[in-house]
């Protein structure tokens, strides 16, 4: 089991930057891959940013350029930075690791944290 905790959500005027956190209860050096997603009420679950173990990350194109997710190993932290925030990155942000054992994926959830942009 993985248990992930996420922290530093909160209200911010638009234009400004956020950093959330996503502690695991393991080495996240044993998750395959960790992500963040947002989701806002009534609409489906969207994935915001992924970082394999190895620190490689990748980003929808939607996504690109105001969102930077990064890694402590040390730390079993992965943090998502969020910058020149608008109205509409208002929304529950999940933190989210995949662990693969041969070929069995399983998924692990945080209980989110709400960013609210707005003036």
């Amino acid at each position: 089991q993985v248990q992930l905790v996420e922290s530093g959500g909160g209200l911010v005027q638009p234009g400004g930057s956020l950093r959330l956190s996503c502690t695991a209860s393991t080495s996240i050096l044993s998750i395959n891959t960790m992500n963040w997603y947002r989701q806002v009420p009534g609409k489906e679950r969207e994935l915001v940013a992924t970082i394999t173990s190895g620190g490689g990350a990748n980003y929808p194109d939607s996504m690109k350029g105001r969102f930077t997710i990064s890694r402590d190993n040390a730390k079993n932290t992965v943090y998502l930075e969020m910058s020149s925030l608008k109205p509409e990155d208002t929304a529950v942000y999940y933190c989210n690791a995949v662990k693969w054992i041969g070929l069995r994926r399983t998924n692990y959830w945080g209980q989110g944290t709400q960013v609210t942009v707005s003036s």
